[in-house]
């Protein structure tokens, strides 16, 4: 699509965009074919994900997992009308109800990073709490809150800065959420496209595309980097 996209406004022959158009064409329904077992392999995961203790998590990983296993489910329907398995197919229907329940599972996956960057944020502020508090008197008890110098309230536009920083070292120390996040920020673009919530354009969703399949790559080669659960 980016590539096509590319000769397009390089105004390349109209015979090499037509091939490149169809070549896209050919890999969207090679696609499609090899994720005739995802939704087997998607309802796997929400089995696996229903018992896990954190309440927030377990909402959003088995709920997404369920939507990623209906969007697989009307990707295989799409790929049966278009080989002609299925006659009189109203693909841009079952096309809009296949990225409808993509967006949902995308939005769901960013809920569960953005909430476990909370919980390491939390994590970080409750270790710098402990570093910096005061030390204890003599009796036993500490200073009180007044023996220290109180810092002035520092203006918003400071306290963005220092906030930024402190998510910037988080994400910085766990390469796996970092990813993750990237890779679901990159994804969500293509079904608000898709949908017509956030039109861009080909080429805008071929480069998401092509970053978010070299990260998922990324965790493919180096299964650490694949967030868990």
């Amino acid at each position: 699509m980016l590539l096509g996209y590319t000769l397009s406004k390089s105004k390349a022959a109209s015979e090499l965009h037509r091939t490149i158009s169809d070549l896209e064409a050919h890999m969207s329904l090679t696609r499609k074919l090899l994720r005739l077992g995802n939704s087997v392999e998607a309802l796997q995961a929400a089995k696996r994900t229903i018992h896990l203790s954190d309440s927030v998590l377990r909402l959003c990983l088995t709920i997404s997992h369920l939507n990623r296993a209906m969007y697989f489910a009307c990707d295989n329907v799409l790929w049966a009308g278009k080989t002609g398995l299925v006659s009189k197919l109203d693909q841009r229907k079952w096309s809009q109800r296949s990225f409808r329940y993509y967006l949902f599972a995308l939005i769901l996956n960013l809920t569960r990073d953005m909430y476990e960057l909370c919980l390491l944020l939390d994590s970080e502020a409750r270790h710098r709490s402990a570093k910096s508090a005061p030390p204890p008197v003599s009796d036993g008890s500490t200073l009180p809150a007044d023996h220290l110098c109180s810092p002035a309230v520092a203006p918003p536009l400071a306290w963005l800065r220092r906030r930024l920083r402190q998510v910037l070292t988080v994400l910085h120390g766990n390469p796996p959420l970092l990813l993750d996040l990237l890779k679901n920020g990159c994804d969500i673009f293509i079904p608000l496209d898709r949908l017509g919530i956030y039109p861009t354009s080909p080429g805008f969703v071929g480069t998401c595309g092509l970053l978010s399949s070299v990260l998922s790559i990324l965790t493919i080669v180096q299964p650490w980097l694949k967030l868990k659960p």
